[in-house]
């Protein structure tokens, strides 16, 4: 019933905004001696002050609308394939978003964290993220921890959402594609109130797809208003709603054999077409208030609520000792488990912050005080059926192939799947509560050296409940963490300045060891200098920037088997493994004055462990040295447009490229996904005013590869060749 309500009332929003729309247009039209009237509407940036790019001790990439567009991204991993900083990770089946940052991804088994208007939104199991309703991505590198708190050392990924402009008009956008894929967008605004000081805009979108995998398909749904009120001249009021609804089957890609890939299609589905749909909703909510205290001085507030669900079936490959491959000149069986998930999450921040200017004696000062608090709770359910374990030299007559839910890899059979009974695997209720203070002051040395000085202190508590146990277990922990920043930068002339920052931080873990005392923290050290050059102010024809950038980032605590004596009694995990990244980094984005646009990302990243240790999941051995996994050393990022014109139509075209090497395919073995090299092209006109067709081919040259994997059987496969056709009105 939820679902039904929420889109309609999306057409019923839509329809009465177009309708204002179409009224105010009209009445602007009778009126010719109206004056257009511009008017600029913003509001102070949570955790990251006023400065300007050049003047920032860290590099940092701006992926805005109109590259997105030339990208062709829907959704935030093709962002995110935009940053050669950022690497694809494993995406649990393709119901979660999971990168690296400079190598370090966090924890494999939960969705990376990523910000929304700097509230934390990856926390939970929403589904992938659409990139209906954003309006620009930031890829922010280097150590937040000081302002942004707990996270990855690599950096933060911040989605920035489509808000309020005080205009009417809006953009309605329709997509048929390769694979029966449908996709409606729409983005509408309005002006409302006596004096024009409510802004309202609604964005929405649906998108029903099958897929280049036999029997997959999937059904998206998001709607995302959002109000601002202008409350005076000095205080400014935005609300935000978020509801997303994804049907999307569980799966788990392509198996490689004896450690080699190709001989499973691409095209194969290995899971249960008849049950492996796992049914994803978010109910999110923002609100931020803006208030002007004086010249050079801001007050925001701001507060978040975010509930999500994750349920249903998925049937997956099985690993050793219950995976022998049977291979023979006609057939390929894969034995395979099954498990039921229900997963809700309820996420509660709230923050506060004073942001300003001052001076003491002949120094300026720029400073961020602020406070927040947040509290999560991580609600799951795991029911679970494995066939029992047997020898690698079983003949496979000896088995019952419908225990072992077996399936030919190469001639799959969709028939219904005998009756299973599924058993306790999972039952847990975790609540994270955390409370941090945080400061930074960016001090003006002189005309050309600042330095910023940062730190943030938090204190954090968390509680887990095991219902398994009987009767219910509890652990508990707290503790204090103090998270330090410390940067220069040195600005040569308009053009060009150099930087280096440091900065630790530090990330909760979930679970405890064999004595049920919960882990110690992840923790990271981050060091990085860079070079950064103004292109606007070197070249009259050519606006943009260019950043160099040197980084090392060291990481303990991270979890590991337990292969203690004091452990021997089961399967534990302890805090005790470590890793470091270093790299180099080139960014470029231009714009020449004949109108042509370049975007260049290129980063080296050498990722490895550097202790001896047991992999947390198959307890194979990790020696010092050993690369992390999904983590390519070369890593480039292309994308190149134009606009011209063709018999007096508007026309843009482009072309991208992303190269991404090798990388290790299962931690701790000798199996590698293969380097490639892929291309995309667009071309977009204009046939009459405000109708844009737009041509779009992904993976121009058809090329087979692999984004990611967690091991040889869970191997997730590239799009193919890939045709686009998208039709946009705006009004």
């Amino acid at each position: 019933m939820k679902t039904c309500w929420v889109k309609t009332s999306l057409a019923a929003s839509i329809s009465a905004l177009l309708s204002t729309s179409a009224l105010a247009q009209s009445d602007n039209n009778q009126n010719e001696a109206d004056v257009e009237k511009i008017t600029v509407h913003g509001m102070h940036r949570a955790y990251q002050g006023a400065f300007e790019y050049k003047e920032v001790p860290a590099a940092a990439q701006d992926i805005d609308l109109g590259l997105l567009n030339d990208a062709g991204a829907i959704n935030l991993n093709d962002a995110l394939d935009l940053s050669a900083s950022v690497a694809r990770q494993n995406n649990f089946g393709g119901l979660w978003n999971s990168f690296a940052i400079r190598g370090f991804s966090g924890d494999e088994n939960l969705p990376s964290g990523f910000l929304v208007n700097g509230f934390n939104a990856g926390r939970g199991f929403g589904g992938p993220r659409d990139l209906s309703g954003i309006d620009h991505v930031e890829v922010l590198k280097g150590p937040k921890a000081a302002l942004f708190g707990r996270g990855e050392p690599g950096g933060a990924i911040n989605l920035v959402t489509k808000r309020p402009q005080f205009r009417e008009g809006g953009e309605i956008r329709a997509t048929y594609g390769s694979w029966e894929q449908m996709r409606v967008e729409a983005d509408v605004q309005t002006v409302v109130g006596a004096t024009e000081n409510v802004g309202v805009r609604l964005v929405g979108f649906y998108e029903d797809a099958e897929s280049f995998r036999d029997t997959v398909e999937t059904e998206r749904f998001g709607f995302y208003p959002s109000v601002t009120w202008e409350a005076s001249a000095d205080t400014t009021v935005t609300y935000e709603l978020e509801y997303t609804e994804q049907k999307i089957p569980f799966d788990r890609g392509v198996v490689a054999i004896d450690g080699e890939l190709g001989h499973q299609p691409i095209e194969t589905f290995t899971g249960d077409p008849n049950g492996d749909t796992i049914d994803t909703e978010v109910v999110g909510h923002q609100i931020e208030v803006s208030h002007k205290l004086a010249d050079d001085w801001n007050l925001l507030l701001g507060a978040g609520l975010r509930d999500t669900t994750f349920e249903g079936n998925a049937l997956e490959t099985n690993f050793g000792g219950r995976q022998t491959l049977f291979i023979d000149p006609n057939q390929a069986l894969l034995s395979r488990f099954k498990r039921y998930r229900n997963f809700e999450t309820d996420y509660l921040v709230l923050r506060g912050e004073i942001a300003g200017e001052f001076e003491t004696g002949s120094l300026t000062h720029r400073v961020i005080i602020g406070a927040d608090y947040d509290k999560f709770e991580n609600d799951q359910l795991i029911l679970r059926y494995r066939p029992p374990f047997f020898s690698s030299d079983t003949d496979i007559n000896d088995l019952d192939l419908d225990q072992y839910l077996v399936v030919d890899i190469f001639n799959p059979d969709y028939s219904p799947l005998p009756d299973v009974e599924l058993s306790d695997n999972l039952d847990r209720l975790e609540v994270q509560k955390a409370w941090g203070v945080y400061f930074q002051d960016q001090i003006n040395l002189t005309d050309n050296l600042q330095i910023r000085l940062g730190g943030r202190f938090d204190k954090f508590e968390q509680e887990i409940d095991n219902r398994l146990a009987s009767p219910v277990s509890t652990t508990s922990q707290d503790d204090t963490r103090f998270s330090p920043q410390v940067g220069a930068i040195y600005v040569f002339n308009d053009s060009t300045s150099v930087y280096a920052t440091y900065g630790e931080s530090f990330r909760q873990l979930t679970g405890s060891d064999f004595a049920s005392n919960p882990f110690e923290p992840n923790e990271s050290k981050s060091a990085e200098i860079g070079l950064k050059t103004d292109l606007t102010s070197m070249f009259d024809n050519v606006r943009g920037d260019i950043t160099l950038s040197v980084f090392n980032i060291e990481q303990s605590n991270i979890l590991v088997f337990d292969d203690s004596e004091e452990a021997s009694d089961g399967f534990f995990l302890t805090p005790a493994g470590e890793a470091r990244s270093r790299g180099i980094e080139l960014d470029i984005n231009a714009e020449f004055e004949n109108k042509v646009s370049l975007w260049v990302s290129y980063t080296f990243v050498d990722a490895e462990s550097t202790n001896d240790a047991a992999d947390a999941n198959f307890v194979a051995a990790i020696e010092s040295g050993d690369p992390l996994i999904n983590v390519p050393e070369n890593q480039l990022s292309i994308q190149l447009s134009k606009d011209l014109t063709l018999a007096d139509m508007p026309v843009r075209i482009g072309s991208g490229l992303l190269y991404v090497d090798e990388r290790l395919g299962q931690t701790a073995t000798d199996f590698y996904l293969p380097s490639y090299t892929t291309v995309r092209a667009f071309a977009e006109i204009e046939p009459v005013e405000n109708l844009l067709v737009k041509v779009a081919v992904d993976n121009l040259f058809d090329k087979e590869f692999y984004t990611n994997s967690f091991a040889d059987v869970w191997v997730e496969p590239g799009t193919p060749q890939r045709f686009r056709l998208t039709a946009a009105y705006r009004f």
